[in-house]
């Protein structure tokens, strides 16, 4: 099969001719119809995630069809339309029992942990606790941009950062994962403020539900550009970007008893941020981590969508052929692709 293959950290991928994956037996091989690219990716191209082991072929949210299916599957069969959670779950630890999947002690993760789905085929174990069947009414972009960062940010708003109606929730940063976020809390009812350093994405972010927008790169303050707008903090905050200075603008932005929710990764460089603790303690601030939704949550947000309450088609940006998404990967430490781009390894 063709795939994009990297044999060393920060060097350019090249598309090459790999073997075709076989299915383990409780696995299956997915016909990959399209795939996320997503700054994770691009983390793990960098060599900021330990598990990746070389050379690697990236690609962690994706939508296809069943391919081959291993003699222990028992939920599905070659031919469904599928997708997949990026945190991959054992079915069997405690966490997994207790329904916390995203947290699973034995997680496995396509892109990371073994070869992803920047490539024509990828093979995903524990099948039958994994894969989620798609609606035939939704295309495969659409799908593969659920994933991670439609996924997550769902999560994160609605379990983790438990937003309600008439709240102000503030989103720092408007990629793939703050553009989701800022839809699915307008859906819900919350007045959101989106934060960011390019006026095109704010434009996107208007576009997508957020009631104001702050230019952290014009503003003298964004943490009083938000308590301003919203008559004294925020109720909810999320860092969708995951750097030093959006996370410590989140937490501080908040009111009395007010929710911080980190979805961006904090890596390499970023890994420790400086936290406001003794504003966390006087008002009583919680802080939550949010990392990917489990398989049996999808219900919930796919039934939103088909209602047509969240639009994340309306996020899907380019399509990109595997060759023109190598140059992508590479420049997204500097530039992020408006909305979410999308790979499709059949072009």
């Amino acid at each position: 099969m063709k795939a994009m293959l990297f044999e060393a950290f920060g060097q350019t991928p090249g598309i090459r001719d790999v073997p075709d994956p076989a299915p383990s037996q409780d696995g299956v091989v997915i016909e990959v119809m399209a795939t996320g690219l997503c700054r994770s990716d691009w983390h793990g191209w960098m060599g900021h995630d330990t598990d990746i082991q070389l050379p690697h072929v990236p690609g962690h949210e994706f939508a296809g069809v069943v391919a081959a299916v291993g003699s222990e599957v028992r939920r599905f069969r070659v031919g469904e339309r599928v997708t997949v959670p990026f945190i991959a779950a054992c079915g069997q630890c405690r966490e997994c029992h207790a329904g916390h999947q995203q947290v699973c002690e034995a997680q496995f993760q396509p892109g990371f942990t073994h070869w992803g789905s920047f490539a024509e085929f990828v093979a995903i174990n524990r099948a039958d606790h994994n894969l989620i069947r798609l609606p035939e009414s939704m295309d495969f972009a659409t799908a593969a941009s659920l994933g991670c960062r439609f996924a997550t940010s769902f999560r994160a708003v609605v379990d983790q950062g438990r937003v309600r109606g008439g709240e102000w929730v503030a989103v720092h940063g408007a990629g793939g994962v703050g553009l989701s976020a800022v839809m699915i809390a307008a859906a819900q009812g919350a007045r959101v403020i989106a934060v960011d350093v390019a006026e095109p994405k704010l434009a996107l972010a208007r576009a997508m539900g957020a009631c104001a927008t702050v230019n952290a790169r014009e503003a003298v303050s964004v943490v009083e550009a938000v308590r301003e707008i919203t008559g004294g903090g925020a109720h909810l905050s999320i860092d969708a970007l995951g750097h030093p200075e959006t996370c410590f603008n989140s937490v501080s932005n908040l009111r009395r008893r007010g929710r911080h929710v980190q979805v961006g990764l904090m890596l390499a460089d970023h890994a420790r941020a400086e936290i406001p603790m003794a504003q966390v303690i006087a008002h009583e601030l919680e802080i939550y981590g949010s990392h990917g939704m489990q398989a049996w949550r999808y219900d919930a947000m796919l039934e939103m969508i088909l209602a047509g309450a969240l639009r994340p088609d309306r996020l899907v940006g380019e399509t990109l052929t595997l060759s023109d998404a190598v140059p992508a990967l590479v420049a997204m430490g500097e530039r992020a692709p408006d909305g979410i781009a999308i790979i499709d390894p059949r072009l």
